[in-house]
């Protein structure tokens, strides 16, 4: 059995996990999920979230489970899961990059955007007044997220997203090699228009070719197919 601990990406939480944890469940495992700072049910206040805030909820959680954990972070989400890895990776037993961004030392979310030519998000982003956060075009959601899901789960989908703060996806991480020592896995999901694949398989180069795998499905496997993705997830935490 193995302990796990589900990040979400950009403007989603902890509900978007719903259906992965019982699927884990039925294979033996533990997990549960999270919302990260301002995002889902916790309520700290945009203007007061950055990355460090992100990278100290999942170190807290990581504490409280008392035990080496499988990280599974999702989309932008690599970021700030990489740098936890990086400052307490005795705290992790795998890092599992769910079509997610994985830096270097000094990237941030949005150097690794811009580092790719097709950048399919940039259309669907919308700032807020204020210049705080952004969120999604609702009338783009289902092409950028969820193409692959059926109607109902992308109504509610859209019921529970929530602003992004930008200045998390602006901030670099600082890394000293030891992120690496964690033992990594990358998921492409082959459908993606959010991540492009290519840009997927790109950041995952930097990994041995056994711990790259692929799921046909677009970016949210953990909605349009949570059985399949904790089969893989069971996959990977068995190897």
């Amino acid at each position: 059995m193995a302990q796990f601990l589900l990040i979400h990406g950009a403007a989603h939480g902890a509900w978007c996990w719903r259906d992965v944890i019982p699927a884990l469940a039925d294979r033996g495992h533990e997990a549960r999920a999270i919302d990260l700072p301002g995002h889902g049910e916790d309520t700290t206040p945009h203007q007061e979230v950055t990355l460090q805030s992100y990278v100290d909820a999942i170190t807290a959680t990581l504490r409280e489970i008392g035990q080496p954990t499988i990280v599974v972070a999702h989309s932008m989400s690599g970021v700030p899961a990489t740098q936890a890895a990086d400052l307490h990776p005795k705290l992790f037993a795998r890092l599992v990059y769910l079509c997610a961004f994985l830096p270097g030392d000094g990237d941030s979310v949005t150097s690794l955007s811009r580092a790719w030519p097709d950048q399919p998000l940039n259309e669907a982003i919308r700032r807020d007044e204020g210049g705080v956060t952004f969120h999604f075009d609702p009338a783009m959601i289902r092409e950028k997220f969820y193409h692959d899901c059926p109607e109902a789960l992308v109504k509610r989908a859209a019921r529970h997203l929530t602003p992004q703060p930008i200045l998390t996806q602006k901030q670099p991480v600082t890394l000293t090699g030891r992120a690496e020592q964690v033992p990594r896995s990358y998921i492409v999901c082959a459908q993606d228009v959010a991540v492009p694949p290519d840009h997927q398989r790109s950041m995952a180069s930097v990994l041995p070719r056994e711990d790259v795998y692929d799921m046909s499905s677009a970016h949210s496997p953990f909605l349009s197919d949570p059985d399949g993705l904790a089969a893989l997830l069971d996959r990977i935490a068995r190897s």
